[in-house]
């Protein structure tokens, strides 16, 4: 057995940092959950539940991505990789197999004690890394015992959820949410933590490729099903294209920019971070929007055909404006990806309106990639 550390801060030029297996494992698992809120999301969706879907998909959201981006930032300033780091890291784990259990309820008759359960289960976890962390490492222990205060109080704000009436619902999330964000601005604030700009841009990266792959793999599924009820037709076979030209067109989107270079401080990072919920969240919902078409191509989703289709314009619009953000504009490129990612974005979300709206997003894809690179400036 590994031997017991100390947990010190890591040094933030280390060289040759890279994902460690135990953080592709918990990436691994979280997806997982992933999978099953996007599922109830295309069932939602499909039943004509619009609303009811997108809010119980968000929420949901919120949860997985929240205890996966904390630790995803703790791990790379202070993994020591021995035995009580892994053992409460796999505690972790377990919380968000519990969420995900309590997901279908959560949607269909917004009860949150399974998902709260599980979520309780993640959040403590963390603050015992937390608490470890300000044991061992002096120099960072008013920043490790703020986080350790912060999780704490923020899982006591979630109590609200649990027992608020339904048309408090949404206020209780609300308080839950902000007090969550809050916790790192105040405990980062005069003394940051050392987290390091390659592993955390690798990890994000690593988490959005196994998102796309569960999104590949959701859909196949999902087209090999149809094929099978009603023939593999030319309406199916135009969709499964589109869609995966979309899904290779997203990837290339997101890893044409080098992200490490521009997490050179806190405040950045932090908005950073926080902007991936939307980016997470828009590669989870597409393969929602995807199966949600093939549905419709079966006559089986109760939606008009404008709604269809914005299943899949929306989360990729989003994706578009959010990696724009986030990754392209940070860099200064120039005018002309700035208006190729606006105006690609804005054309996705009018193909909702024409009669082939996957197809020409492909298409519009294609050529922002096409465009972005060709016109941006190359070291």
């Amino acid at each position: 057995m590994i031997r017991l550390r100390p947990m010190r801060a890591r040094d933030v030029g280390e060289s040759h940092r890279t994902a460690t297996n135990l953080e592709l494992f918990f990436d691994l698992c979280f997806v997982v959950a992933v999978s099953f809120a996007g599922s109830q999301l295309h069932h939602a969706l499909s039943e004509g539940h619009v609303a009811q879907g997108v809010l119980g998909y968000l929420t949901t959201f919120f949860a997985i991505w929240w205890a996966w981006m904390n630790y995803t930032w703790f791990s790379s300033a202070y993994d020591n990789d021995d035995w009580l780091f892994r053992l409460t890291t796999l505690v972790q784990i377990s919380g968000v197999l519990v969420l995900a259990a309590g997901v279908p309820r959560a949607f269909q008759d917004h009860d949150f004690r399974v998902v709260y359960a599980g979520y309780l289960i993640m959040r403590l976890a963390m603050a015992a890394h937390w608490l470890r962390a300000a044991s061992a490492d002096r120099p960072g222990r008013r920043t490790a015992v703020r986080y350790a205060v912060g999780i704490c109080v923020a899982q006591a704000g979630w109590i609200l959820l649990l027992v608020a009436p339904g048309e408090w619902y949404l206020a209780a999330f609300a308080l839950g949410v902000v007090l969550e964000l809050s916790v790192p601005v105040w405990a980062e604030h005069g003394s940051p933590t050392a987290w390091h700009p390659h592993h955390i841009a690798e990890r994000y990266g690593l988490f959005t490729i196994i998102m796309m792959g569960e999104n590949v793999l959701a859909a196949t599924v999902a087209v090999q099903a149809e094929a099978r009820g009603v023939g593999l037709g030319p309406e199916l076979i135009v969709l499964a294209l589109g869609a995966l030209v979309i899904a290779f067109a997203m990837w290339w989107l997101y890893f044409d920019s080098p992200t490490a270079e521009i997490l050179d401080s806190s405040r950045r990072a932090i908005l950073w971070g926080y902007g991936h919920y939307a980016i997470f969240a828009a590669v989870g919902a597409f393969s929602a929007g995807v199966e949600v078409n093939i549905d419709h191509i079966s006559g089986t989703a109760h939606l008009p055909s404008t709604g269809v289709a914005l299943a899949v314009s929306v989360p990729v619009a989003v994706f578009l404006f959010m990696v724009w953000a986030l990754h392209v504009r940070p860099h200064r490129y120039g005018v002309a990806d700035d208006v190729a990612f606006l105006g690609a974005a804005l054309l996705v979300l009018l193909s909702a309106l024409t009669p082939a709206p996957i197809p020409l997003t492909a298409v519009v894809l294609v050529a922002l990639v096409a465009v972005t690179g060709v016109t941006r400036p190359r070291d």
